[in-house]
Order: C-alpha cells, then sequence, then structure tokens
C-alpha cells in the first residue's frame, strides 16, 4: 500500500511538460499571414524617365518595393492603362526589370506570397507613366472610380445620387471632366467641362448604370476612364 501512495504522489508532482505538438511529437508552430508590401520605384503618379532604352519604342524599368515580412515570393501585376492588358511577374527578390512600351501609362501593385498558407497581401496601387522620346506633356490618368464603386449595390432614400472620382495627372494640368451617364452600356454625355470630380446625377430604383469620365488637361489631351457600372436597389 505504501508503494502504491508513493507511486500516485510521483504521478501528481511530475511537472506538465506538454506542448503544442501533431501525433508525431514534433511541436507545432502558427503560421503568420504575410504582410503588404511597400512600393518604392516607379514612383506614385509620377513620369519615370529612368530606363535602359532598348528602342525608340521600349525601355526596360527596374521596379523595386520593401521586403514584407512572413513572405517568400512576390507577385507584380502590372496593367498598360492604354490598352488594358495586364501581366504578372513572379519575383522572390524584391525588385524585378520589366519591358516597358514608351510613352504609355501604367498601375502595378505587389501580392506578397507564402509557401505555407494561401493568405496573401496586396500592397496600394501605384500609376506611373513611363518617358517616351520627344514628349512635352502626358495624357492624363484614366480617372478612377471613387463612389459608387465598380459594380457596387446602392441602397438611396432619395433619387439624387452624387458619383466621386479621381483624376490626376503627372503635368498636373487638369482643366476639366467630360461625364457620360446612362442605363444602357453605351452612355451619352450628360455634362461637359466639368470643374470638380463630383457629380449629382438623378436616379431610380431597381436599375442598372452605367458611366465613364474623359479627363482633359490644357494640352488637349485626354483620357478615357472605361466604363464603371453600379445598380440602385
Amino acid at each position: 500500500m505504501k508503494k502504491l501512495i508513493f507511486l500516485f504522489s510521483l504521478i501528481i508532482l511530475l511537472p506538465n511538460c506538454s506542448s503544442d505538438s501533431d501525433e508525431s511529437g514534433n511541436e507545432q508552430q502558427t503560421t503568420q499571414n504575410p504582410t503588404a508590401s511597400k512600393l518604392i520605384f516607379p514612383f506614385e503618379n509620377s513620369l519615370c524617365n529612368v530606363g535602359t532604352n532598348i528602342t525608340s519604342t521600349e525601355s526596360t524599368v527596374l521596379f523595386e518595393w520593401e521586403s514584407s515580412a512572413n513572405t517568400d515570393s512576390y507577385e507584380l501585376e502590372l496593367t498598360n492603362l492604354t490598352t488594358g492588358d495586364t501581366s504578372i511577374h513572379q519575383s522572390t527578390e524584391t525588385q524585378t526589370p520589366i519591358v516597358l512600351s514608351r510613352g504609355t501609362p501604367y498601375s502595378w501593385y505587389v501580392i506578397s506570397k507564402s509557401n505555407a498558407i494561401t493568405e496573401t497581401a496586396q500592397s496600394a496601387i501605384w500609376k506611373f507613366y513611363n518617358a517616351g522620346d520627344a514628349i512635352e506633356s502626358y495624357a492624363p490618368f484614366p480617372a478612377e472610380a471613387i463612389s459608387p464603386a465598380m459594380a457596387e449595390s446602392v441602397r438611396v432614400t432619395t433619387n439624387e445620387l452624387i458619383l466621386d472620382w479621381r483624376g490626376t495627372d503627372v503635368d498636373d494640368d487638369i482643366v476639366g471632366y467630360d461625364l457620360y451617364f446612362d442605363t444602357t452600356a453605351t452612355p451619352e454625355i450628360i455634362a461637359n467641362d466639368i470643374e470638380e470630380s463630383t457629380f449629382s446625377v438623378s436616379i431610380a430604383s431597381n436599375t442598372i448604370y452605367y458611366w465613364k469620365i474623359i479627363t482633359k488637361d490644357s494640352r488637349g489631351n485626354t483620357s478615357d476612364s472605361g466604363l464603371f457600372q453600379f445598380k440602385i436597389l
């Protein structure tokens, strides 16, 4: 009986050595999500005139960004804002050279990826113009829809809605906007030479609307935002 009591006491006094582990006895570590990277170059809303000129129509630009935590590789998504074409560039480094068309606007962002999990993190989206020969002024960047956002469903209590957009230009000489707005995918112009980047429109419930913005600068250059749409509930 004394032996049984002694053994029972040992069991109680043994330290708790358990830890999070799998069936094989290996300790499990918590995997953290990647964090978003911060872009470095080409600069936001800028004229990029640094690069290796391959031909009169193309140049190679070195894209750079900061490293992000819990990240094994990066995916750079680059969009030609003139054609709308998008390309994907994979890298395990924080920079990659890409051949670009000269005298062309682009947007880009970087996705941080981990080999351990499927979760990713996206950086901010930056726009820039890749410089071209003998170009003294550049067309504005295509306007971005702020509100309503693309494909957004909107619930309103009145028959008026304010459209809100953002226009940017490396020359900083935007003089106005033309607004196209309708219930068809080929909207008609309803206002031109708008000086502000907002405009109030009449709307009806249970209706899909389409709109776009033509941005104009002081040199007569223009850019087309492409078609936006939203639905009034």
